[in-house]
């Protein structure tokens, strides 16, 4: 079905296949609505997010792109911080010594090809809702009711979450839910030397450079290309939004290439 899709979308003017996605994805919102709303896994993650609305208020984190620049970031530094990790941040896990305070993927494809590892995370971990068949939840799993169309920046992680073309976005919103007053970003390069239609699924056929490690997507992993235009768009929400609560988004990127935030030296923050 996925390859057909593409097959399909390959074939498609952009401006007919965006319409129709646009149209597509929301009658599946409706669909999804009852299940995310009522089913007894979201009605206990919708309390599990009730506890944690604005429990560390007035508190700064770092949410951990995922970029070749955290290769150059002394990420020791963060030990004792509040901390965002996502997808396969854990394989950095070991030579770290220590884990993040948080664990978040709404990524299928991650999720589906990750999920023994993302299980044993001792860690909360913050899964996307329609990724629930693809993993059995732990105790400290929270599900997301996430959505591809719909833009939105949501300050109560209980309801829908639009993702933004990032997993970073949906970090944003919940780093929001839970009260932090300040949120940093590093390793967020927005940068990727892979080409080619933005969302479309790809099998990786060797090393990636796209990432910390050459393993994180690597031969054989399928994954799909970014969408930077997207993600912009949701980033300058998540600025917007931070801002008009007196909230702040600070970029200490090494290097990075985002533009939508003010830029800090990360050696500075400590």
């Amino acid at each position: 079905m996925a390859s057909f899709r593409e097959a399909i979308k390959n074939v498609t003017p952009d401006p007919v296949w965006r319409a129709a996605s646009t149209t597509c994805y929301a009658i599946q919102r409706a669909l999804m609505w009852p299940a995310a709303s009522f089913h007894p896994l979201r009605r206990s993650s919708i309390q599990q997010l009730a506890e944690m609305k604005d429990s560390q208020r007035g508190q700064r984190c770092f949410i951990i792109g995922n970029g070749p620049s955290l290769k150059k970031t002394d990420l020791s530094r963060l030990r004792g911080e509040s901390t965002f990790g996502t997808n396969r941040i854990y394989l950095m896990f070991r030579e770290l010594d220590f884990t993040t305070t948080y664990y978040l993927s709404v990524n299928s494809l991650v999720i589906e090809q990750c999920a023994d590892d993302i299980r044993c995370l001792p860690i909360p971990k913050f899964l996307s809702w329609r990724s629930r068949h693809l993993i059995q939840p732990t105790d400290d799993t929270v599900f997301l009711h996430t959505t591809y169309s719909g833009p939105i920046f949501a300050g109560d992680a209980r309801g829908r979450l639009w993702e933004g073309a990032t997993v970073t976005y949906v970090a944003l919103q919940l780093a929001y839910h839970i009260g932090f007053e300040q949120v940093i970003l590093i390793g967020v390069d927005h940068s990727y030397s892979a080409e080619g239609r933005p969302n479309t699924t790809v099998t990786s056929q060797g090393e990636d450079p796209n990432h910390f490690s050459a393993q994180y997507f690597g031969k054989g992993f399928r994954w799909q290309l970014p969408d930077l235009a997207t993600s912009e768009k949701g980033y300058r929400m998540a600025r917007d939004a931070y801002a008009h609560d007196g909230r702040q988004v600070l970029d200490a990127t090494v290097g990075g290439m985002l533009t939508v935030f003010p830029k800090v030296d990360y050696e500075s923050l400590f």
